[in-house]
């Protein structure tokens, strides 16, 4: 019994601290707690009750979780977040069922694919995945209808925004703008045509682009 509280702990809160490094709304001590708490219900289960039937009660532990989980996901303007932290307490659940059911092999390999999955996978979205999402910084002169003209930029090459932060700057004496986009692409976007047009837009001064400033030039 020991033991199997012991890998409940250890195998809990080595994807439990995977989660609290990125900042998840559930981190180390969560999936600690789902792991340990799924494993003495399932020893609970086996040697608590003479003759009962196990399943029952891990069957519970299941559809308890599900509900815990479901207190991470987050919706906000940008879209659904917390899917996979919700995911990875529902898996440690299941983990420390295979424990306190002494299946030491299934929960360790478990452990291992599932930190797999949110280390490298995760690095694999950034770099491959993610591409496909660009962050625009525009420097403007407070004007009306300028949001909608860059968006109007932006939806004539099939290109979506899903995330805007708007600042509002004084500066000697006139009120600007500085606009942060995060931008949904294609691959094969023609990046300078759209930071010209985006210059051509009345009221925007210039345009950061991949740590690159691009001026709009004065009109002759």
């Amino acid at each position: 019994m020991i033991l199997r509280l012991s890998l409940a702990v250890v195998l809990g809160g080595a994807i439990g601290f995977e989660r609290e490094v990125r900042n998840r709304p559930a981190g180390l001590r969560t999936h600690v707690l789902v792991t340990l708490g799924a494993t003495l219900i399932m020893l609970i289960s086996m040697y608590g009750f003479n003759g009962g039937d196990p399943a029952r009660l891990a069957a519970q532990v299941v559809s308890g979780i599900g509900f815990l989980g479901a207190g991470t996901i987050l919706r906000d303007d940008s879209g659904v977040r917390g899917l996979t932290t919700a995911a990875s307490i529902w898996v440690c659940g299941g983990i420390g069922l295979a424990l306190g059911n002494g299946y030491y092999g299934g929960a360790l390999l478990t452990t291992f694919f599932v930190l797999i999955s949110l280390i490298l996978l995760g690095l694999f979205e950034k770099r491959i995945l993610v591409s496909k999402y660009h962050k625009f910084e525009f420097e403007c002169i407070e004007k009306v209808g300028l949001i909608g003209d860059i968006g109007g930029i932006f939806a004539k090459y099939k290109m979506s925004i899903t995330d805007i932060k708007i600042e509002n700057i004084e500066e000697e004496g006139t009120r600007k703008l500085n606009i942060v986009m995060k931008i949904k692409m294609s691959d094969k976007a023609r990046i300078e045509v759209l930071i010209e047009n985006l210059l051509h837009i009345d009221g925007v001064i210039g345009v950061i682009y991949n740590k690159k400033r691009f001026n709009n030039k004065p009109k002759a």
